[in-house]
């Protein structure tokens, strides 16, 4: 007979952060036996403060598993071994200008520091409970449910809770109010270019050495496409304006929902 493990994909945002305290106020069908936290060492303190608070009120595990820092090493140049051409790897979807011409580059970074790294702390997680299969708790609520998608993985069943509540973000939040809890905060890299223009004003304001940090990334990346020789670029920025970070005037009366996270298909990021 085959045995099942339950576990939580924690992106320490406002929905994966209610599901978890869903599970733990015994709200939800199952409890989960770990949630994995997929560190991508690059988001702000806010979202550290706040993981740590979770993990102190949750009464499973929490995991915090990582493929190394994200930031360093998609600027970091590497050479081919056939053509001997200079590239990066990781890439980020950053908006580019090439000949004039608007584009973005490939989105490997949720592949490969978020969907792997929880994929392979499940693994061992699995391995040590001597399960046979991952039940994977995603997320993802009702407003974006276009995001949800299968494993593709035989011993992972994606699964999607909040989805099966009818919840949206909204009802997240109003969740997390009702039971006296403060609000989680959006969970993404600081450098993410899928940012809305509240979330980059809110860095700003409120956390300004994290948008310090994603504007000298910026400038890093641009240095380093510039030094590549694989890379076609003209110009990288991490707005959509395609104007350098610490000149862009960000719309302050843009809501949440307008980011482009409904753009990372996996429902691993922003949640």
């Amino acid at each position: 007979m085959s045995r099942d493990a339950h576990i939580l994909s924690l992106g320490a945002g406002v929905q994966s952060s209610t599901l978890a305290l869903m599970a733990a106020m015994g709200e939800t069908d199952t409890m989960p036996v770990a949630a994995v936290f997929a560190d991508t060492q690059g988001e702000p303190t806010s979202v550290y403060t706040w993981l740590r608070w979770l993990d102190w009120k949750l009464p499973f595990v929490v995991v915090q598993a990582t493929h190394g820092n994200l930031a360093a090493d998609s600027i970091r140049l590497r050479t081919s071994r056939k053509s001997g051409n200079t590239y990066l790897s990781p890439s980020l979807p950053v908006f580019t200008i090439s000949n004039g011409k608007k584009g973005m580059m490939q989105r490997q970074c949720t592949r490969d520091y978020k969907i792997s790294v929880v994929r392979r702390a499940s693994r061992e997680i699995m391995d040590a409970l001597g399960a046979d299969r991952c039940i994977q708790w995603i997320g993802i609520s009702t407003d974006e449910a276009h995001r949800m998608k299968p494993s593709g993985d035989p011993r992972f069943e994606n699964v999607w809770p909040l989805i099966d509540k009818g919840m949206s973000r909204d009802d997240c939040l109003r969740w997390m109010e009702a039971k006296g809890f403060p609000r989680p905060p959006r969970s993404a890299c600081v450098f993410c270019p899928y940012h809305s223009d509240a979330e980059w004003l809110r860095l700003k304001t409120e956390e300004p050495k994290a948008f310090a940090a994603a504007v000298e990334y910026e400038k890093q990346l641009t240095a380093a496409v510039h030094a590549s020789t694989a890379l076609e670029a003209d110009a990288v920025f991490l707005h959509a304006s395609r104007i350098p970070l610490d000149r862009v005037i960000f719309v302050e009366k843009e809501i949440v929902a307008a980011s482009q996270f409904g753009n990372e298909c996996e429902g691993m990021c922003g949640v």
